[in-house]
């Protein structure tokens, strides 16, 4: 089992950064694939982004492409999304997901999400 914390989120003008980590639990962080999910207000949650275990594959959301980047550093347990040109549509609570298999679904372990708001 695993246990995610998120950090990170807040307050940006549209055109900022932000830069979210997400800190996991437990000695076998390098045994998961990590995705990065948000929801929008009366909106489904969403794909961001995706990593494989060993940073091999990575998948981004059409609407974050060239925009958004994740990545993980294995040591630390810690996975990442650096978020450029911001949009206010970004705005959305986000989360951090663990899972062993590498994909856009289906993700076993989640963060409580942190709070991400872009004003326009």
């Amino acid at each position: 089992q695993v246990q995610l914390v998120e950090s990170g989120g807040g307050l940006v003008q549209a055109g900022g950064s932000l830069r979210l980590s997400c800190a996991a639990s437990g000695r076998t962080f390098s045994s998961y694939a990590m995705g990065w999910f948000r929801q929008a207000p009366g909106k489904e949650r969403e794909f961001v982004a995706a990593i494989s275990r060993r940073g091999a594959s990575i998948a981004y959301a059409d609407s974050v492409k060239g925009r958004f980047t994740i990545s993980r550093d294995n040591a630390k347990n810690t996975v990442y999304l650096q978020m450029n040109s911001l949009k206010p549509e970004d705005t959305a609570v986000y989360y951090c997901a663990a899972d062993k298999t590498f994909g856009l679904y289906d993700y076993d372990y989640w963060g409580q999400g942190t709070q991400v708001t872009v004003s326009s």
